[in-house]
């Protein structure tokens, strides 16, 4: 009777043992062995990451709407979601709850499952005329636009850019920066014209026309013994006659500055303004 006993509590102690389901989780009835956060970061792609690591939403996605890496993002991130590994806003849950980045048949021709399907009504040209009025409105910079720009806002609208197309765009969103350089180029002002002021390669300077050329041309004149020798009459009048100042005509040249410079003195700081040359 007690070996009985004991039998009896021995098989009941002892738990059955499980069936091996052979999928992983150590028997059914329990969810398939999920990946840590520390690995699953390690094994999260890259286009994902950055998703993750910008808080940039899936239905922003950086890759070109329909293209294949959108696709391997969606399928991604819903595999995960799926497993509750990351967590989506409620837009992001309403594309991963579609069949979007699955292919199916339809005529005989593989098609993208809930992918919007082209606007044939606009273009390239609906794209730029987009783009452009972003850039108006200060939402976009435009040396900031590029490819990547392009499709997004090519995405926005529907629009299937053939090969080429997103160039072509970039090209004509830069024809107006150039223009606008240009334009910004002959608008530039022109320095001060006879109008001396101290600093240069020598004590002065000052920007004049050239008659000839019709350009302008900065001439440097003067030194700093003029400064002494202005307030002087006796030097003043030395200085003219072994320059001979009242034959120096020509304003391109710095004699004829040098001669002058007494007229110039209250600006430049020499003193009193004196209408005379040396």
């Amino acid at each position: 009777m007690t070996r009985l006993r004991s039998l009896i509590k021995e098989v009941l102690s002892t738990p059955p043992k499980k069936k091996d389901c052979n999928c992983g989780c150590g028997g059914c009835g329990k969810k398939a062995p999920a990946l840590t956060e520390s690995k699953t970061k390690s094994t999260i792609s890259e286009g994902l990451q950055y998703h993750i690591d910008k808080k940039v939403p899936l239905h922003e996605s950086v890759y070109r709407i329909g293209s294949e890496k959108h696709f391997a993002l969606i399928n991604e991130a819903r595999a995960l979601w799926g497993r509750e590994l990351i967590n989506v806003s409620e837009d992001d849950q309403a594309i991963l709850e579609t069949h979007l980045g699955n292919f199916g048949l339809y005529e005989g021709e593989e098609v993208p499952l809930d992918m919007p399907m082209v606007n044939e009504g606009k273009d390239k040209h609906s794209v730029l005329s987009a783009i452009e009025r972003d850039i108006k409105r200060g939402y976009l910079q435009r040396f900031q636009v590029d490819e990547d720009e392009v499709y997004a806002a090519a995405s926005k609208l529907g629009v299937r850019l053939e090969d080429g197309e997103a160039d072509e765009i970039l090209m004509l969103l830069d024809e107006p920066l150039s223009e606008a350089k240009k334009k910004a180029k002959s608008k530039k002002k022109d320095p001060p014209l006879n109008k001396p002021k101290r600093g240069g390669s020598k004590a002065y300077y000052v920007y004049v026309r050239d008659p000839k050329t019709k350009k302008i041309k900065k001439v440097s004149f003067g030194s700093g013994g003029l400064r002494a020798k202005i307030k002087n009459p006796k030097a003043r009048k030395a200085f003219a006659a072994r320059h001979n100042c009242k034959n120096k005509k020509d304003r391109t040249k710095a004699g004829y500055w040098s001669c002058n410079l007494p007229r110039y003195a209250e600006q430049l700081g020499l003193g009193s303004k004196m209408n005379t040359f040396w």
